[in-house]
């Protein structure tokens, strides 16, 4: 679905109520995401007139309003908003991916139910200004929306060769050049974590890898998604409560393709390289154990105190082949690594880790004008010793004593990003939601995309990353 931008039209022959008084019987407060609705007389096609508040009128306030309406409007075919403003790029684009993020659902109904929204309309007081904002919010909900599809897939259809092809399919439209390993590759180049993840499922692992490179790239940015399809947990079997979400394990991989997916649309001065190593968490006989050591990508070698903790084993690999051969400015990764971040953070916003201030800032920055906010934590040196490892150079999962499930989590794939500028997301709890609020849809919520292309578009404002500083 599309937003098409339209010059401002006036009202017609519509008999429009006292909105005042209106508004007042309703009580209503103007809050963002509140809609009041006003029943049209002599109204011809348009059928209802809803007034949404805008609070502060803020682009978060904005984004809130837009989804909000779309919401509402969802079984009908057409919706109209009108931007008095109309000029605020910012406002402009905010409220554009209110309306398609709003607008989504995800379903595999027998019979689909009837009347979906299929057409918007915004209008604005000044058509030239925002054009371009519209375009961008398109792109970002698009970006947003792909995400959000991969992430609701049921693991039934979503295998780690599902995840791959629908890359391959990406790749095709956007003109990305795509690149898959399959098994026996990850065998030859020596990818041990993505094997032993992947060992115990009968649907074999995949590396996959999507580059977006313009004329001449400011710099070279690695962005790294866990693509855990789904997480039984492997022999450290989780509940059936626990496994019931695990189809959208794979979120932070669906991030990085719903951002890969819109950048030549953005048409960024950069390169781009997506790294989404994709398995299977499941238990059998060739499972892997706990007490097993893995030798990883470039040498490093893991005990496998717990096969739960298997999204940092296949973001290892991908960290350390993206330091040992790709060569970045910078590296980004996302993951629905740990539990822990949602004990600290709930579920409003994601952890950032990283050592590197400017880095963190502009993360921070891109968080808010995408309306996905993060929260920056700590890499405590004090708890390096909780993942040292008797038997291997590290362990996957901390001491219990030491706690702090998150940290030791981000400062094992620290081990394995070399000296290069990275940061670590743990998307845990702003993946998956389980109610609608705002745009945030219940299930998959497409958590990262946006930001990564709002941070993205961002370093293209820069002559370099390191040129930034």
């Amino acid at each position: 679905m599309d937003a098409e931008i339209l010059a401002t039209v006036g009202i017609g022959q519509i008999r429009l109520p006292d909105l005042d008084r209106h508004l007042e019987r309703e009580q209503a407060k103007g809050k963002p995401g509140e809609v009041t609705a006003v029943p049209l007389a002599g109204a011809g096609r348009t059928e209802l007139l809803l007034l949404a508040g805008i609070g502060d009128g803020s682009p978060t306030a904005l984004r809130q309003a837009g989804a909000a309406l779309a919401r509402r409007a969802r079984r009908r075919s057409a919706l109209g908003t009108a931007l008095a403003w109309g000029s605020d790029p910012a406002a402009v684009r905010a409220h554009v991916e209110g309306l398609l993020l709003g607008a989504y659902r995800f379903e595999r109904r027998r019979v689909p139910e009837p009347a979906v929204l299929t057409d918007i309309a915004v209008l604005v007081a000044d058509v030239a200004a925002p054009r371009s904002a519209v375009d961008a919010g398109v792109a970002t909900a698009a970006a947003g929306t792909l995400a959000r599809e991969l992430a609701n897939t049921p693991s039934l259809e979503k295998s780690p060769k599902w995840l791959a092809k629908q890359a391959e399919v990406l790749g095709r439209r956007a003109g990305l050049d795509v690149r898959v390993r399959g098994r026996r590759e990850l065998a030859a180049e020596g990818f041990g974590g993505i094997l032993a993840v992947g060992a115990g499922s009968a649907r074999p692992p995949r590396l996959i890898e999507v580059t977006y490179a313009s004329a001449d790239p400011r710099c070279h940015v690695v962005l790294v998604g866990k693509g855990i399809t789904f997480d039984s947990g492997g022999l450290s079997l989780k509940t059936a409560e626990g496994m019931m979400a695990m189809k959208t394990d794979m979120s932070g991989g669906a991030a990085v393709l719903g951002a890969m997916s819109v950048l030549p649309a953005l048409d960024l001065p950069l390169r781009v390289t997506a790294l989404v190593p994709a398995a299977e968490n499941m238990p059998s006989g060739t499972a892997q154990r706990p007490g097993d050591v893995i030798r990883h990508y470039g040498g490093t070698t893991v005990e496998v105190a717990n096969t739960d903790a298997e999204g940092r084993l296949v973001l290892a690999d991908a960290l350390a082949y993206a330091d040992a051969v790709l060569d970045p400015d910078v590296i980004v990764d996302l993951a629905t690594l740990t539990g822990a971040i949602t004990v600290g953070l709930g579920r409003g916003h994601a952890g950032l880790f990283t050592a590197d201030d400017i880095l963190a800032e502009s993360l921070r920055v891109a968080g808010e004008a995408a309306g996905e906010r993060v929260w920056r934590m700590p890499l405590v040196e004090d708890y390096r010793a909780a993942i040292d490892s008797p038997v291997a150079d590290v362990r996957n999962a901390g001491d219990p004593v030491v706690q702090g499930g998150a940290i030791t989590a981000a400062l094992f794939l620290r081990e394995f990003a070399g000296a290069r500028t990275w940061a670590h997301l743990d998307i845990a709890g702003t993946a998956r939601a389980e109610t609608e609020e705002h745009e945030v849809p219940k299930g998959g919520t497409g958590y990262g995309a946006r930001l990564l292309a709002h941070w993205l578009e961002s370093l293209a404002d820069q002559p370099g990353w390191s040129g930034a500083r």
